[in-house]
């Protein structure tokens, strides 16, 4: 690296780096965590996963919250703190989280640590907002971009190890829990984890409030007004709610009493029918199973359906309103801001499908693999393929990152070969050493080299980027979809290698051509990991209605809109006078 005017604050970016961590950690964690409470609490897959639903809103209500205040005020509220006091306040709410957290699983209550969840993504929303502006100011503004690299390859490392440290908290050794014997288990070691982690928050909270050598980081820059934007916002956010109120309600309907009744007896008839041995008695209990099963599917389906159709009109509510911002901005550009410019709105929906995508494949993976076409695995077993998917993200990153380095064109493509088989080795490695047995993964490389190809198609340009990684994500979905076994598996956890590049290059993409707006524009996007929160419970109500392998359906629209985006804005910039090919990614999170 050059010499720099100057020099690199190192104490205060190795601290910063430590919150990107957290960030992969708890994220990726809940991907062994939906599973288990979803036998733990008995829980349908739609309820498991209303633990992204608390996470990923939580971001969104965040930023939404921030993006008022600052409008109404006409000044960047974080600007207004200081960076630096930011990612303190931010630390210490999810300091807050973690002890709702531990009081939660304390009490065995499953909404309780969905709160806890919740306010642990409020605290990491606030320091999102100002940790990327903050590592840019901790050294040479020309190598901000490396520094939040760094932080970035540090957060998928989080993502890769978070599943394993979650497994081993929740199942102990390596041995093989049975997801009966889920319901016995105590929770002591996941107290013990969110003690470590509300102790950590709150550690670099007093690192960051004490340090003397860090900058405040106060910006006094003024707002841009956005006044339709803020009312467009709002409005969406009130659908949003509206349609998963009566999703939330029917599970204490009197049909959810029912389905629950009926499979309390039809679990009591089926534990009888195993003791039985008289064979008249055996032929009694089968058609008392038959016929409660009956019944309960002519009470679960309708009620299903109908859950289906509200969590749909919460996704459309909220196309449905960026497009109408679109649509009403051409007309009278005047108090839309960002969202005057076409790129920025289809971007917005692009990183709700990209991160809707991203979480719902992982977090659906678990349910998936308990199935007898995908190897039957117990909930005890799922974290070297969880890991595995959240490490295919870190994989990519690691090899979008050789861009900030200046390597001649050899160097470059040398790189681009290596980096990821060396990410791939990390992986199996930090598994094997947590002793679990990857064997069944060594032939993942195949997917890693089919990735590296694709970069070196790239060229890391975002539009092309985009539109290969699109179509290499909705092709590995359909091989899953038409297929059981490892090579279905592989096809799914491809589908981290086909998001890992996505975040800069939809970025990129929606943010260029905005100049004023730029820092108003990136808020708007940052909401958009709303989209965490929307698609999978989307595809869990799905998953119930279908089965969990055909639900996979769900991440082929989002690849499929994802790459149609990067053709629809390519023409948009084109139009605006911008050649999007003179572009690059910075390859960052």
């Amino acid at each position: 690296m050059s010499k720099t005017n100057q020099p690199t604050n190192y104490p205060a970016l190795y601290t910063l780096v430590l919150v990107f961590f957290f960030w992969g950690f708890i994220a990726a964690g809940n991907s062994i965590f939906i599973p288990f409470c979803k036998n733990y609490f008995s829980l349908d897959q739609f309820q498991s996963q209303l633990i992204d639903f608390a996470f990923y809103t939580a971001y969104f209500l965040g930023a939404l919250l921030l993006f008022i205040s600052s409008t109404i005020k006409g000044i960047d509220i974080i600007g207004k703190w200081g960076y630096k006091r930011s990612i303190v306040y931010g630390l210490l709410l999810s300091a807050v989280g973690a002890a709702i957290m531990i009081l939660a699983v304390k009490a065995n209550v499953y909404y309780g640590m969905l709160i806890g969840l919740f306010v642990v993504a409020l605290g990491f929303s606030i320091q999102q907002t100002a940790a990327n502006p903050f590592a840019v100011l901790l050294g040479d503004p020309k190598t901000g971009a490396s520094r939040q690299n760094l932080a970035g390859g540090i957060n998928s490392f989080g993502t890769s190890i978070g599943p394993i440290i979650v497994g081993l908290a929740l199942f102990g050794t390596t041995a093989t829990v049975d997801d009966d014997q889920i319901k016995h288990l105590a929770l002591d070691k996941v107290i013990l984890l969110y003690t470590a982690v509300g102790a950590l928050f709150l550690i670099a909270a007093g690192v960051f409030y004490f340090s003397k050598k860090l900058p405040d980081g106060i910006s006094n820059e003024p707002m841009e007004k956005a006044g339709k934007a803020r009312k467009t916002l709002i409005a969406m956010t009130i659908l949003v709610i509206l349609f998963f109120i009566p999703v939330f309600s029917s599970y204490n309907s009197e049909e959810a009493k029912k389905i629950e009744v009926l499979s309390s007896e039809i679990s009591v008839l089926d534990s009888s029918l195993k003791k039985e041995t008289d064979a008249t008695k055996t032929a009694e209990f089968k058609t008392q199973i038959d016929h409660k099963k009956t019944e309960l599917e002519t009470i679960k389906h309708p009620l299903e359906k109908e859950r289906m159709i509200y969590l749909g009109g919460a996704l459309l509510s909220v196309i449905v309103c960026l497009l109408f911002a679109n649509t009403r901005s051409k007309k009278n550009p005047e108090g839309w801001g960002a969202m005057k410019y076409p790129q920025l709105v289809l971007g917005m929906i692009a990183i709700l499908c990209y991160v809707g995508v991203e979480v719902a494949i992982g977090s659906n993976l678990g349910e998936l693999l308990s199935t007898p076409a995908f190897g039957g695995h117990q909930s005890s077993d799922l974290a070297p393929y969880i890991s595995m998917y959240w490490g295919s993200l870190m994989i990519g990153r690691w090899t979008g990152a050789i861009a900030v380095f200046n390597l001649n064109k050899q160097q470059q493509t040398i790189a681009t070969i290596v980096v990821p088989f060396v990410a791939f080795l990390v992986i199996i490695g930090i598994n094997t050493v947590a002793q679990k047995d990857m064997s069944h993964l060594y032939f993942y490389a195949i997917c890693i080299a089919i990735q590296v190809i694709l970069f070196l198609i790239s060229k890391n340009k975002p539009a092309a980027t985009l539109t290969i990684f699109g179509l290499f994500g909705v092709t590995a979905m359909i091989v899953g979809l038409l297929t059981t076994g490892n090579i279905a598996i592989y096809a799914f956890l491809s589908g981290g290698l086909a998001c890992s590049i996505m975040w800069p290059s939809i970025f990129t993409l929606a943010i260029t051509g905005l100049g004023k707006y730029t820092a108003q524009g990136s808020a708007f996007l940052v909401m958009m990991i709303l989209g965490g929160g929307i698609i999978p419970p989307l595809q869990g109500k799905l998953s119930d209605i279908i089965g969990i392998h055909n639900s996979y359906f769900i991440p082929v629209l989002c690849f499929a809109y994802i790459a149609l985006f990067a053709y629809i804005t390519k023409k948009a910039l084109s139009k605006q006078g911008i050649n999007v090919d003179i572009l690059e990614s910075d390859g960052g999170h």
